[in-house]
This record gives C-alpha cells, structure tokens and sequence, in this order.
C-alpha cells in the first residue's frame, strides 16, 4: 500500500453523505467526526456540493479525510479537486472520466462489481476500487475477488452496516463506504445530530477505530 493511502486506511470507514442540503450536509459531517468517523464523502447528489466541500475542508483541515463522490463527469473531478477534496469517487469509470480523475493528483476510487470491470478499472489507474453496489454479492463475493485480485484495495460500499463492518474487514477490505447505514437523509432532514452522532460511534466501536 502507497503512502498516499495511508490517511483512508486509517479512517476505514467512508460516510457516504447524500444530504438534502448544504448546511444539513454540513452539520452531518460534524456529527459524524464527533461519533468517531473521519472518512467523509460529499456525493456529487448533494445540492452544491463542492460548497459543502470547501466548508468542511476550511473547518477541519487535515483531521479528516475528505472526499468527492459520484463523480461522473470531468467538471466533477476538477471542481472537486479545486474545491479541496483529498481524493475522488465515481459510482463506474470510463477512459475519460478515469483520465480527468488521475489528473488531478487526488486519490481515485472507480467503481466496478465483475472482474472485467475490476480489470477496467486497474488499466485506468484506479488507487482503490470501489466495489459497487457490494449488496449484490456480499461479503462472500469480495472473498471470491481476492482470489484472483490479492494485491487490489477494495472499498465495497452497499449493504455495510455496524453489524457486518468487522466481517467485511474479515474478508479482505482495505476501506468501507457507508451510506444510509450510516447517515440516512431522514436523519438530515428531521436534524437528528444526535442520532447521526451515536450511530457513528457505534459504527466507529465495530470497525475498531
């Protein structure tokens, strides 16, 4: 593993944040640090995400590890990159948008579920690979994938919760992504920081941060 991952296996856990708004995404974020996750993904599904970017990285800094998701068009991976993300995430990849991900210098994630995809995804320079939606083949397809792929970071996102974090670590993950597990958009919506806030935790406790 390159030291330029180093900051996202120390995380471990990514909070996929799909918010309503800005400042409800904003003040999720903070809850989330506040239970323990330091992995954050602003998706490109968030109402003027790279605002909500910029804000978190001018608050925290370097104490979390900030990122960009569904990213699916080169203007995404270059307002991000200016916004301040540390690294970037699409939901597939094609040459293009693989390209204009690896020129920003960020770390990339590209999405894939076969192997060919996998293999796509490799050619075109992926740092980790997105397994994506993971929920379709679970924790044992991941172990299958490790088979042929020992030497691939996998970040399976889709059907991680608390309960099953620490097997899918179990079964080879370099990082999880975590949405609605984690954060739901309800839980935005009605302002339940302290909800979000305990979830976090209880999800940080079974991930071993």
């Amino acid at each position: 593993m390159s030291d330029r991952l180093a900051p996202l296996a120390r995380a471990k856990v990514v909070s996929v944040l799909r918010g309503p708004s800005p400042e409800g995404t904003v003040r999720a974020a903070r809850a989330l640090v506040a239970g323990g996750i330091t992995g954050i993904e602003v998706t490109y599904s968030t109402p003027d995400a790279a605002r909500v970017i910029a804000e978190l990285k001018a608050h925290y800094g370097e104490r979390i590890v900030l990122g960009a998701g569904t990213v699916r068009t080169v203007e995404q991976a270059e307002e991000a990159a200016d916004a301040g993300a540390a690294f970037l995430v699409s939901p597939g990849a094609t040459a293009r948008l693989a390209a204009a991900m690896r020129a920003t210098g960020l770390v990339t994630l590209m999405g894939a579920m076969t192997p060919s995809e996998v293999l796509h995804a490799l050619d075109w320079g992926a740092d980790v690979v997105k397994l994506f939606p993971s929920s379709l083949g679970g924790i044992p397809f991941l172990r299958s994938l490790r088979g042929p792929f020992p030497d691939v970071q996998f970040c399976p996102t889709g059907g991680v919760n608390a309960a099953n974090v620490a097997d899918w670590f179990a079964a080879g993950a370099f990082a999880v992504g975590a949405g609605s597990e984690l954060c739901a958009a309800k839980d935005i919506a009605d302002r339940n920081w302290e909800g979000i806030e305990t979830t976090a935790r209880a999800f940080a406790r079974a991930a071993g941060l």
